[in-house]
């Protein structure tokens, strides 16, 4: 443990500076108990929210993200790196206005061109500031702790619109102006309730992006009003009467539409992904009469467009090379020229830093690095993909962990000061941390060797994978299949899952689908495309290895669609997916408490269903969700007898900014004997471990379990009760607090970790009364703030133990799962949007083909 100062050291040569420890190295302090990682701005009561954080919350990004003109036309103000920057449109010259505190978003410049109102985040709130571009001062205009974004002058300079979720939690325009010395605002609208059920949105209408009219008279805003998916249809709204708004245009935007009118007052320019697979920008008319014209075309995102100030030109952020770019389209004759950056011109100077991560012979390694200053501030190289953890412990951090991913060499521009820098390489390395010191009077540079983890002997043949990627979900940025094997790479991932799946009605991935890998596979990382099926009814799947086509459609129970009947069900999937040699898994099952069948309201999961009729393969226990809660699930089924293999899935959006990841946060491991030697034969023997039981779960504790020579996935045959040798062995990058062995659900044996929490190597022996299954699991009880998880957890697969031949038994289970299926039974009856009596038959006969098998574990064993 560290404690009082640390020095800190920077090439080799100590500095001769001490820092308070507590002030740069947060991380690197450990105490008794960790504090409960929370989300980001978890003050936002909306479901999702990693949906909202990444596509409608502004990011940290090296690239632009947001961006306004200046009155004359001649020059932009815009959001890059966290700060605002002012650019002369045919300039390369990039001028910082701000330095933080904080990150700073979303500029806009009052009519005058006097100042810029801006987001700025700060403090786990986002508030809004405003900025005097003659005398570089910043002044706070909000300091209620919400969320307020958006913000846009009105014609007269007068007033702000802009979003907040003071009061409610939830996302509704307000207005502001200045009271004497005190920025006032005020809610145009009354909260409102939904009478149409939503899944992914809340219950209460929501606007966004408010957009003055030129009178200042009105409001064009986007509203989720009568929408049950999407952010909702543009809107227009007099503020002499906001409870008796216009509907301009009816369309299921996603978060990011964000529409502005021309200085005319009636074209507006919006990002929509209607009849598309990504957001380009489309013009409508403010009437409401007019079908919108698209404007631009690409397989990339284009977004946040801003007319300039004669009308003739939009201003928008492209993802097309991967970064954001910032991108000026002339309306007529669509000449689109870049403003590119060929020089930044800083607040504060900046000094070059190199950073060098070798491996342990000395050669570049690919890793994930986090850059983070004294005063918080995270920094990335100046084209970098950066990414944001999901949540982070309050009592270590003002924000969540940034960091971005090297090939084994970065060069960043930082400001003289103290940083704390973080390297992962997947959880079979230390995380390794430094402090340095960065200063004018020498050369700064980091050279930082990766160590390998002391693993036992019998870790051979062992493959990582990550069963639940998505490449490209809606994010910032524009993943293409060589950056997600750079971030495997970097993540020390061997294979990655890439599962091509809806959102709302598009596929983005779904021109990236094939039966064999993806040719930006190497000798280091397979990538191969694969499917999600979503129905929230009946629970996700993953579909890992179809040798034939996507199936499609890809979503069903989908109310108020033509996808609204709840067949096709998952039994009729997996079975189709089977033909096609597909291994099928439950994908981030449960979080906790786990589902009570005895429990009033709706039971639909139909994972007892496809368990019992032998059509699941595999089952995310380590991915999103609560990994105890989702084992206690998982144990139940192991007791009836049902042989589904352990597997890590992060459910990771790789072309996120802010996500629930990185890729391999959860993996699976699986023991694969002999080497394969093409790409897909090098799948087909992944999956094959994998449907074998061949596996281990971790998001990144290592942990492997023998029982009489046998691993997980292997049954031991006892012609009698008798006394089983087991040898197993944990090895982890942080500390755990349990080490478990587990019999049929029941912790038969708990390993003593007090001398090292995080290396144990045991043996012993245990008496077996009946058949069953045994594994080893580790987990902790709280977070790690070095784990971008809820708890670090581990577990092994069964070993499968087989006593005089006699099948398992376990009466309480089978009660529990007979009680789940008639839960199922009387949903599905009930459902009222089957196309056909065949179709509900169908669902029908599933769950009643299902009740035998638990009938059979509920048997007296007598």
């Amino acid at each position: 443990m560290h404690r009082g100062f640390e020095t800190i050291s920077i090439g080799g040569i100590w500095s001769g500076i001490v820092l308070p420890c507590a002030l740069v190295l947060q991380c690197l302090v450990q105490t008794d108990a960790y504090a409960q990682r929370r989300p980001v701005l978890d003050q936002i009561d909306v479901p999702h929210d990693y949906y909202f954080r990444e596509m409608y919350l502004p990011q940290l990004t090296s690239g632009p993200s947001s961006v306004a003109w200046l009155p004359d036309g001649g020059a932009l103000v815009y959001s890059m790196q966290g700060a605002l920057w002012r650019q002369a449109v045919g300039s390369g010259v990039a001028v910082q206005l701000t330095d933080g505190p904080g990150y700073d978003f979303q500029p806009d410049v009052s009519p005058d061109g006097t100042r810029v109102v801006f987001s700025r985040y700060r403090s786990d709130a986002v508030e809004l500031a405003l900025l005097d571009l003659e005398s570089g001062v910043v002044q706070t205009l909000t300091a209620n702790r919400a969320v307020n974004v958006e913000p846009r002058f009105s014609p007269d300079g007068e007033r702000i619109a802009f979003v907040s979720t003071r009061d409610t939690g939830r996302f509704h325009v307000f207005i502001g102006a200045f009271d004497g010395e005190a920025f006032v605002a005020q809610a145009l609208f009354e909260e409102r309730e939904s009478p149409i059920p939503r899944f992914y949105y809340s219950r209460f209408d929501h606007e966004l992006s408010p957009v003055w009219a030129p009178d200042g008279k009105a409001l064009l805003y986007i509203s989720n009003r009568d929408v049950p998916y999407g952010t909702g249809s543009l809107w227009l709204a007099s503020l002499a009467a906001p409870g008796k708004p216009k509907l301009v245009r009816l369309e299921e935007t996603t978060w990011k539409a964000r529409p502005d009118l021309a200085p005319d007052g009636r074209r507006i320019a919006y990002a929509s992904y209607l009849g598309r697979q990504w957001h380009q920008l489309w013009v409508s008319h403010v009437d409401g009469v007019a079908e919108p014209l698209p404007l631009t075309y690409g397989a990339y995102d284009i977004t946040a467009p801003r007319w300039s100030p004669d009308g003739r030109r939009i201003a928008f952020i492209a993802n097309e090379h991967g970064n954001t770019e910032l991108r000026v389209l002339e309306f007529v004759g669509g000449r689109t020229a870049m403003l590119a950056v060929a020089e930044r011109r800083y607040l504060t100077p900046r000094l070059n830093f190199d950073l060098r991560v070798i491996d342990a012979n000395g050669e570049p390694a690919a890793a994930r690095v986090s850059v983070v200053a004294a005063d918080g501030r995270a920094y990335a190289p100046a084209n970098a993909l950066v990414h944001a953890d999901d949540g982070y412990d309050r009592t270590r951090a003002g924000f969540e962990t940034k960091y971005f991913h090297i090939d084994g060499f970065a060069r960043l521009a930082l400001p003289a000061g103290a940083y704390r820098i973080t390297i992962w390489r997947g959880p079979e390395h230390h995380i390794e941390q430094r402090l340095v010191n960065v200063a004018a009077d020498r050369d700064n540079w980091l050279s930082v060797a990766m160590r390998p983890l002391a693993m036992p002997s019998d870790w051979v043949n062992w493959s990582s994978g990550d069963v639940h990627v998505h490449m490209n979900y809606g994010g910032a940025y524009r993943m293409r299949p060589a950056g997600l094997v750079r971030q495997a790479r970097a993540e020390d991932l061997d294979v990655v899952f890439n599962l091509v799946v809806n959102k709302e009605q598009r596929i983005p991935d779904i021109a990236y689908f094939s039966v064999e890998p993806d040719a930006a596979s190497d000798a280091d990382v397979l990538l191969t495309h694969a499917q999600e099926y979503h129905t929230s009814f009946w629970g996700h799947l993953g579909l890992l290895g179809l040798d034939s086509h996507l199936l499609l459609p890809d979503y069903a129970a989908y109310p108020y669609t033509a996808a609204a009947s709840v067949f096709p069900d998952n039994a009729t999937i997996a079975k189709l997916a089977r033909a096609q040699n597909a291994a099928v898994g439950y994908v981030h099952p449960f979080l906790s408490p786990p589902p009570d069948p005895t429990a009033e309201g709706a039971l639909t999961n139909a994972l007892p269903v496809d368990a019992a009729l032998n059509l699941v393969d595999y089952y995310e226990v380590v991915g999103f969700a609560d990994h105890r809660a989702s084992a206690d699930v998982w144990y139940r089924l192991l007791n009836c007898g049902a042989r589904i293999a352990a597997a890590g899935g992060t459910d990771a959006m790789t072309n996120y900014a802010s996500l629930r990841g990185p890729v391999g946060l959860n993996r699976t491991y699986v023991r694969v004997a002999g080497q394969s030697q093409t790409p897909a034969s090098r799948r087909d023997a992944w999956l094959r471990s994998l449907r074998s039981g061949a596996s281990m779960a971790t998001n990144g504790p290592l942990v492997g379990l023998t029982v009489d020579g046998r691993h997980p996935g292997d049954e031991v045959r006892l012609p009698a009760r008798e006394r089983l040798t087991y040898r197993g062995h944990l090895r982890s990058q942080v500390p755990v607090d349990h080490l478990e062995l587990v019999l049929n659900g029941e912790v038969v044996e708990t390993f003593d970790l007090e001398r090292d929490p995080m290396r144990a190597d045991f043996e012993g022996r245990l008496r077996i009364v009946d058949s069953g299954w045994l594994l080893l699991r580790a987990w902790s009880e709280s977070a790690h703030p070095l784990v971008f998880d809820g708890y670090p957890y581990a577990t092994t697969s069964p070993v499968w133990i087989a006593v005089e031949g006699r099948p398992q038994h376990s009466q309480a289970d089978a009660d529990y799962f007979l009680a789940w299926l008639a839960k199922l039974d009387a949903a599905a009856r009930e459902h009222p949007d089957y196309n056909d009596a065949a179709e509900r038959d169908a669902v029908l006969a599933h769950i009643r083909s299902a009740r035998p098998f638990y009938e059979s574990c509920a048997a007296d064993r007598d």
